[in-house]
């Protein structure tokens, strides 16, 4: 699931008239870089949910995602490697983006459908307005999390000048991320908004919304995950690759000057 819903309101004025989603880094998208790495890893499903202007992200896309310049009709790609796209219209149901859990909530019916062949329990959630280049969706990380009973697996990444201070810790002996308390001097780090998650991550006892969110509840994502590591069922690494969260102008405009 590629979340693509928010406003981006720090990325104004850029953001008034596109989806931060859809601002160019190097001459493509965010979420073309990020699709790209998705079907590399041997993605072949992607959800992408939308609000704010989110008409212009279908229109771009599609139905379909293949790494081939021009070509973006189903009948065009019958023998190339791509990615089939739904979409999860928040705005256009709700009129508003439903926060990162209610998001998913939304769309688990899309992310893990039972008459799909392969749909299986795990999915891959990312953030559509990160930019990682070097990141690999690597399907033996996704088999590896799917066997081993845990909710979630996170990437962490060094603290970054705008979150000096960190979302969670890492245990290193276990490979559990840790939910530290404020005064705990355990090095913290931040969640890249790159994972892998059980779908019985959202639902009872983690999370009250049922499945496709039909009342359009609004959830965060991190209070699920701190109960979650509370009771051991969290792991996480440490990405030192490159990692920028693209949540400025300034942010953007350093990426494509480097």
């Amino acid at each position: 699931m590629l979340l693509a819903a928010g406003r981006g309101e720090r990325m104004r004025p850029l953001t008034d008239r596109c989806p931060k989603p859809l601002l160019l880094v190097r001459g493509k998208s965010l979420l073309q870089w990020q699709l790209e790495a998705l079907l590399r890893g041997g993605c072949h499903r992607a959800v992408i949910n939308t609000a704010w202007l989110g008409d212009l992200i279908p229109d771009t896309f599609q139905s379909h995602f293949a790494i081939q310049p021009g070509q973006n009709k189903p009948d065009m790609l019958l023998n190339i490697e791509q990615i089939q796209i739904s979409y999860s219209h928040e705005g256009r149901d709700f009129g508003a983006a439903l926060e990162t859990a209610g998001g998913i909530c939304r769309a688990l019916p899309l992310l893990c459908p039972p008459a799909v062949e392969g749909g299986g329990e795990v999915f891959w959630v990312l953030a559509g307005d990160v930019f990682t280049p070097g990141f690999e969706f690597n399907g033996q990380a996704a088999a590896r999390f799917a066997r081993s009973g845990l909710l979630a697996h996170l990437w962490l990444v060094p603290n970054p000048a705008h979150n000096p201070r960190g979302d969670f810790g890492l245990d290193a002996a276990s490979g559990l991320a840790l939910n530290l308390a404020a005064d705990d001097p355990r090095p913290r780090y931040t969640y890249s908004t790159i994972g892998l998650y059980h779908r019985a991550l959202f639902a009872p006892p983690w999370c009250p919304i049922p499945a496709g969110n039909p009342q359009g509840t609004k959830a965060a994502l991190a209070p699920l995950l701190r109960a979650a590591m509370d009771q051991g069922l969290v792991s996480a690494e440490l990405y030192t690759g490159d990692w920028t969260d693209v949540g400025t102008p300034q942010r953007l405009a350093q990426l494509n000057t480097d």
